[in-house]
């Protein structure tokens, strides 16, 4: 190696850049807890490699299905492959289903293949391939008018969505549309929402995503398949929910397909379909939380909780919603085993199931633990995508200015700095797991993260998958986490639990109440 001298001058102002990099690199603190938490994450990250085995390999994981109950397996075992206590726990059972393939052609006037899928838990078209005419739903005068229109959908396919008159995001016609052309078209689009809600209200039947009646009524009148698009402001992107049918499947076409066929039938056309949609019903399937902890060394009968819900939709394979937020709690408790081994009090991971339909893991974990609810020092929840933590909010809680950003004046600057922080704030009533915790008077907390167009391009949707991940991000989330829980463990005082005074509300002026807890439903999705 050739070795270069540099004039004294250059030298040291050469090391002293290598030094303020050094500095700004490993952003060292005066803990070194601290500073090993960010040494692991930043050197030897397994977020990328449990991602791919989790979201690639075993894919969505959907209530009742076989992809969560290998999902559980494989958590328990990486769990125990960092030499982490962890345990299944079984809450109830649910409508057990596997998706199987799907698969759209247009077949009349003419031919293309369209992007689409069966929604979660509908019918199955068994090994054939059932070939229809597609109709609209009409817009009659009132519900009588309805019931006398429905034999018209003996042997068909009805579509039951609006045709929106653009594919375009807000983003885009933002950044190009004139002042006129966005305002026509928000009225074009409010105008046509309308219209439909109307001409679905004069059905007599409802529309609702979970419990919606029209479904039903077109399947009992004959009807040999549902076709909706559920689309969600984006380019591609729709958002998957459930099937409300109980014998024809209901499937989702792409915006882009979807308003094709739309406009044909209002041509005049009369275009067919050919929809091929395999499922399996699999009777009572188990549900359960997976549970991990490392006990505490001083006070191993009080709780830190790293918590995020393990279940998704399964349009894509729940990358952001939620395998982000479990990932960052797995990553996080990896990284306190390694550096932080005998905590003081017992920190403990909770992947909830059963989130997606109503909290119902972490509201049965709360109603079955109250010996581990009634000691809780702090709950950490994660649950909103991608991007990194920018919101903490106290949940009401008087005093938790005070704990909180204590622990979090801990954490680097380059993380801590992009949280907003608000104080005492208002308890959360669902949304996510930690607000199942709050309504039980335990101090739970949501690690609120920057947007990334969750909201519109992979909350709930068929676009949700490992791609759109930032990693960068989800590192930050992760030592974030295993920080907040370190400061909780170690702080010699337990958390204040003492509530605000709410604010009245603004439409009564009578005093709004802390919420109460929920029973979860335990035996569900067989109506």
């Amino acid at each position: 190696m050739k070795t270069i001298t540099l004039p004294i001058r250059v030298a040291v102002v050469y090391l002293l850049a290598t030094a303020a990099c050094s500095v700004k690199t490993f952003a060292q603190s005066k803990d070194p807890v601290v500073d090993q938490i960010v040494k692991e994450e930043t050197d030897n990250s397994q977020l990328e490699q449990m991602a791919r085995e989790l979201f690639d390999g075993i894919g969505p994981r959907l209530i009742g299905t076989p992809q969560m109950q290998k999902a559980g397996d494989w958590a328990v075992n990486k769990y125990k492959s960092w030499g982490i206590d962890a345990r299944i726990e079984k809450w109830g059972d649910w409508r057990g289903w596997e998706r199987g393939i799907t698969h759209i052609d247009m077949v009349s006037p003419r031919v293309k293949t369209l992007e689409g899928t069966q929604l979660a838990w509908s019918p199955s078209t068994g090994k054939k391939t059932v070939t229809a005419e597609v109709i609209i739903l009409p817009d009659v005068a009132d519900s009588n008018a309805f019931k006398a229109w429905l034999p018209n959908v003996k042997g068909k396919f009805v579509m039951i969505s609006m045709n929106q008159p653009t594919g375009r995001s807000e983003e885009n016609w933002r950044d190009y549309g004139t002042k006129e052309e966005i305002e026509k078209m928000h009225d074009e689009r409010t105008k046509a929402t309308a219209a439909w809600r109307e001409r679905i209200r004069k059905t007599g039947y409802t529309m609702g995503v979970v419990a919606g009646t029209l479904p039903h009524a077109l399947e009992e009148a004959g009807a040999v398949g549902v076709v909706s698009c559920t689309w969600s402001a984006g380019f591609g992107v729709d958002k998957i929910f459930s099937a409300n049918t109980k014998k024809v499947p209901t499937i989702d076409i792409g915006l882009e397909d979807y308003t094709t066929l739309f406009r044909m039938i209002e041509g005049g056309e009369k275009p067919v379909i050919a929809v091929h949609a395999e499922s399996k019903e699999l009777g009572a399937m188990p549900t359960f939380n997976v549970v991990a902890e490392i006990k505490g060394s001083e006070k191993p009968d009080e709780y830190v909780i790293l918590s995020a819900h393990f279940d998704s939709w399964d349009g894509g394979t729940g990358a952001t919603d939620n395998g982000t937020g479990t990932l960052t709690m797995m990553e996080a408790i990896r990284i306190l085993k390694k550096v932080y081994p005998n905590p003081k009090r017992t920190i403990l991971v909770g992947d909830w199931s059963g989130e997606e339909e109503g909290l119902n893991g972490s509201r049965a974990f709360v109603e079955d633990h109250p010996e581990i609810v009634q000691h809780i020092q702090a709950v950490f929840n994660q649950d909103n995508g991608t991007g990194r933590i920018v919101n903490l909010s106290g949940q009401g809680f008087l005093n938790s200015y005070e704990y909180l950003t204590r622990w979090l004046s801990h954490a680097p600057s380059y993380i801590r700095d992009s949280v907003k922080t608000t104080f005492p704030g208002a308890p959360g009533r669902g949304g996510s797991d930690f607000a199942s915790f709050v309504a039980a008077g335990a101090p739970g907390f949501s690690l609120g993260s920057l947007s990334w167009d969750y909201g519109v391009y992979t909350w709930h949707t068929n676009r949700d998958t490992y791609d759109k991940i930032v990693f960068d991000e989800v590192k930050k989330n992760a030592i974030l986490a295993a920080i907040m829980a370190y400061e909780a463990s170690e702080d010699p005082q337990t958390t204040s639990r003492e509530k605000s005074v709410l604010p009245p509300d603004r439409r009564t002026g009578e005093p709004v109440k802390w919420p109460e807890p929920v029973k979860p439903n335990r035996h569900g999705g067989f109506n």
